[in-house]
């Protein structure tokens, strides 16, 4: 008889019992990756899982485990991408079970809350507060043995292995070495054999070392075995896609889109939507070494908009790094460097510090031409603080090599900016030649410091119109064209339908002017970037507060685009209270955001709803709901 077919058959017994058997089975199901199983067995007492579990007919004993059990259920719903919030509620579950289980001085579930609760923090990237958790299961399991102190030494290498402790990481792996080989637990030993081969694989990658390469392999072979032993699928996908990243960074190519199709196969075949990002993400890589761009786009693309929707922090951090360098290669830089700067922000956010410094080392290695001399030095200084104490080699060696093109980059700033020597001879000198230097000097800096915008380097400028520097770098200073992000095809129809001259009858005014609500100044660039290049006027404001202050005047707008995560007021309110104003209640209203509210947005009264990673819509959205608003 099976598990799942078990679950149904957990009735008998008082409440506290009945409870008690749920959650060992439970616990089960969930050590082979049957989340929904599990949450079938515990429907007696969890019927919802978006409301607390009923613990109030349980004695203390029981209510604290089902507390623990329905605390570690969230977080992998949450992981998967089942659920919102994931994290967060777990950690609301598991440490009113510790509180219970402090109360009744029962050590092992003191000890194992703990390390369930350090494992919550370790998916949203908060190292350092899983580090503290799992000292304090460390602390209340004293000198015991056993699976359930492997499982805490396992869980401590995966997070040092994470944050780039990759000696301490290592350190955890040799200790649990004998507890794992004495235990019976499939899923265990499955899992110790699939988190040291991923330490492996980094080691390998890092130093370059073809024997961690082989023992990798080795690892993941043992954990394909012991998983299919538990019957858990769920992490045999997971094996495949550390195959398929390790496959990679050895550069085989093809045997790597091999493990990753079949990960990706298992994955969608289970409905875990987060970990098929994770695999689109290692894809894009794959795709990125080999150079094909568009592909690697679109995966990273698809990777981002899932992660953006879960808790997982520091995925998300690799997905946005990810898909910021690809953009940066096809020659989209300001949306790259939003990327980036998205992907540092919301690493630091979290306290993935190592995420963040790989970040900043990705736009000075794929952004020097757009980024000057000064903040590529401030980027250097930051990223060096954030990774002094990573002892990834690959991370030293990037350093080494970024730090290597900054000093190259301040010599060239110095050389073109000191005062030309006298020579003592006229002889060859061209007046011309020398303005024109100068000329080249002042256009490549303002493209420096608008990050490859034509628009906003035009303005730096000063001149009038962005056509004409647009016919400099077409005449006379073609050399510069690099220093450009990438050229955007004009998007006729925001300004006027095909075949009809803008301002005509029927048709949208030359001169929309629109009003953007976002406190991020890298993604209000962005969109300034997108929409100044086809014509349109944006008045940027930073709150929602600042905004609504705006909106009560009569200054005109054609539309209006709020992000959520406004301070002050929020986006949501901000849309209510607009909707409220007699002279704004036709203005039409784009949310753009990375939150997950877009059916607020909708009830709220927007007329579209976009997320920021489908920021390349905002142009064809924006001359939809201006033409719908004006039919209507």
């Amino acid at each position: 008889m099976n598990l799942a077919t078990q679950s149904r058959q957990t009735g008998a017994g008082t409440p506290s019992v009945s409870a008690e058997k749920a959650c060992e089975m439970a616990k089960q199901l969930e050590s082979i990756g049957e989340y929904n199983s599990a949450l079938d067995v515990l429907n007696a007492f969890w019927p919802d899982p978006t409301s607390q579990p009923n613990t109030s007919d349980l004695d203390t004993r029981s209510a604290a485990n089902l507390l623990l059990r329905v605390g570690s259920l969230l977080g992998w719903l949450g992981a998967t991408g089942q659920i919102d919030r994931g994290q967060e509620n777990a950690k609301d579950m598991i440490t009113k079970g510790i509180n219970m289980f402090e109360e009744l001085g029962h050590v092992d579930g003191v000890a194992e809350a703990y390390s369930d609760l350090a494992l919550c923090y370790w998916r949203e990237g908060a190292f350092d507060e899983a580090r503290v958790n799992l000292g304090e299961a460390f602390q209340r399991l004293g000198d015991q043995s056993g699976d359930l102190r492997a499982g805490i030494l396992i869980r401590s290498g995966m997070v040092e292995a994470t944050a780039g402790r990759l000696n301490e990481a290592l350190s955890f792996y040799e200790e649990a070495t004998s507890f794992v080989e004495r235990s019976k637990d499939d899923a265990l030993k499955g899992t110790f054999h699939n988190s040291l081969g991923a330490l492996l694989t980094c080691l390998a990658s890092a130093a370059n070392r073809e024997d961690y390469r082989d023992r990798a392999l080795i690892e993941y072979s043992a954990a394909s075995f012991h998983f299919e032993q538990a019957g858990n699928r769920r992490y045999l996908a997971r094996v495949e896609n550390n195959l398929g990243f390790l496959f990679f960074i050895i550069g085989q190519f093809k045997d790597a889109y091999t493990h990753l199709d079949r990960a990706r196969h298992l994955f969608l075949e289970l409905k875990d939507i987060g970990a098929v990002a994770q695999v689109d993400d290692t894809r894009a890589r794959t795709l990125l070494a080999e150079g094909r761009l568009k592909e690697a786009e679109r995966y990273a693309r698809q990777a981002v908009k899932t992660l953006e929707k879960g808790d997982e922090c520091s995925l998300l951090v690799e997905a946005l790094t990810t898909y910021g360098t690809i953009l940066a290669r096809i020659g989209n830089h300001a949306r790259a460097r939003a990327l980036l700067q998205r992907a540092i922000d919301v690493a630091e956010t979290c306290g993935d510090l190592e995420g963040a410094g790989r970040a900043r080392l990705s736009i000075i290695e794929e952004l020097s031409n757009q980024t000057s001399a000064s903040e590529l030095a401030l980027i250097l200084y930051a990223a060096a603080d954030l990774l002094e104490n990573s002892q990834d080699p690959s991370a030293r060696q990037r350093l080494i090599v970024c730090g290597s093109k900054v000093i190259e980059a301040l010599l060239g700033a110095i050389q073109k900016y000191e005062s030309p020597k006298p020579t003592g001879s006229w002889q060859d000198f061209s007046l011309r030649k020398e303005i024109k230097k100068i000329e080249s000097r002042f256009i490549e800096q303002a493209l420096r410091d608008a990050g490859g915008s034509v628009s906003k380097a035009s303005r730096l400028l000063g001149f009038k119109h962005h056509q004409s520097l647009i016919s400099l770098l077409g005449a006379r200073h073609q050399d510069l064209q690099d220093h450009r992000s990438i050229k955007r095809k004009r998007n006729r129809h925001l300004i006027a339908p095909k075949g009809r001259k803008a301002g005509s009858a029927g048709g949208l005014r030359a001169a929309l002017t629109i009003l953007h609500v976002e406190d991020h100044e890298a993604f209000t660039t962005l969109v300034q970037e997108i929409l100044g290049g086809e014509g349109v006027e944006v008045d940027a404001c930073a709150s929602g507060a600042d905004a609504w202050e705006i909106l009560k005047r009569n200054d005109h707008y054609d539309a209006v685009i709020i992000d959520n995560n406004l301070p002050a007021v929020s986006g949501l309110e901000l849309v209510l209270r607009v909707r409220s104003m007699p002279h704004r209640r036709n203005l039409p209203i784009i949310m753009l955001s990375a939150d997950d509210c877009e059916k607020e947005a909708w009830r709220a009264g927007v007329d579209a709803f976009l997320r920021k990673t489908e920021v390349e819509q905002l142009s064809s959205t924006i001359a939809r709901v201006i033409d719908k608003r004006g039919r209507s």
